[in-house]
């Protein structure tokens, strides 16, 4: 099944509409692809009827898990692990009343979430800590949410933390891994819309935010960024990915070193 023209602009249309993510013509293949299983999911043999169908107004449950497959889910354990040793440092120094809570804002599948939680109960130990994490799809984030794993996905995770937080399973779930209950205790999901108004989840410590501005124009991140940083503590960090510089973006952000910031 091919993809026309006409076709890939209503569908890339739409999903701008929707999620605020650009994705232009380099994108092709990627497109193509994802919609295919769509349409075979769907029972339709020529992607630009599917498109036509799914686009209508009455296709509602079709758009949500239309706007859930093409959002790139790319991600695994202690991705860019000095973010991780950062944290792990600032965390000896902390010495704030409350929880220490930090938001993981784009967790996909969640486990950039689960690696945060694994930093933080080893170096907080009984302190209070708590983990969100926000993601545009339903579909990652009823996964995040059950904490399991293919086993495959376990090796970013250090040996220590594995051994520690990470349950193997048996008999039907022998190739997968479960996140140990001391963290999914604290760890919460929910969808939310970065170029939406952001729900009600309070204030944090440190925000991740990473590997996911990359898909934004210069006034959705300006946009994106500034609403984020309203959620950071005084003090708090940031951190973007590493192939995304914020220092363009004119916004009262001070650098501490490389994809890593705070208020100016």
């Amino acid at each position: 099944m091919n993809l026309s023209q006409h076709s890939f602009v209503a569908v890339t249309d739409f999903f701008h509409a929707q999620s605020g993510i650009r994705l232009g013509p380099d994108k092709l293949a990627l497109v193509q692809g994802r919609l295919q299983r769509l349409a075979n999911e769907a029972g339709h043999t020529d992607l630009d009827t599917y498109v036509g169908w799914a686009l209508s107004s009455s296709a509602a449950d079709e758009q949500v898990r239309l706007v859930d497959r093409l959002t790139t889910n790319e991600t695994y354990f202690f991705r860019e692990p000095e973010h991780f040793q950062y944290l792990g440092a600032h965390l000896e120094t902390w010495k704030g009343p409350g929880a220490f809570r930090v938001w993981s804002g784009a967790s996909s599948s969640g486990e950039e979430a689960y690696s945060i939680a694994m930093v933080l109960r080893d170096r907080l130990q009984q302190r209070p800590w708590q983990v969100v994490g926000t993601d545009l799809s339903t579909s990652v984030v009823d996964t995040a949410n059950k904490g399991l794993y293919p086993l495959s996905r376990a090796e970013g995770i250090p040996e220590y933390y594995r051994k520690r937080y990470c349950l193997r399973g048996h008999g039907d779930y022998a190739q997968h891994m479960l996140m140990a209950r001391e963290l999914r205790d604290h760890v919460h999901f929910q969808t939310a819309n970065l170029l939406e108004q952001l729900p009600e989840i309070g204030e944090f410590q440190v925000i991740f935010l990473r590997n996911v501005l990359i898909y934004f124009d210069v006034p959705s991140k300006r946009e994106i960024v500034s609403r984020v940083m309203k959620k950071l503590a005084p003090g708090g960090l940031l951190f973007s990915g590493h192939s995304e510089s914020l220092v363009n973006l004119s916004l009262p952000l001070k650098t501490l070193q490389p994809a890593v910031y705070t208020h100016a």
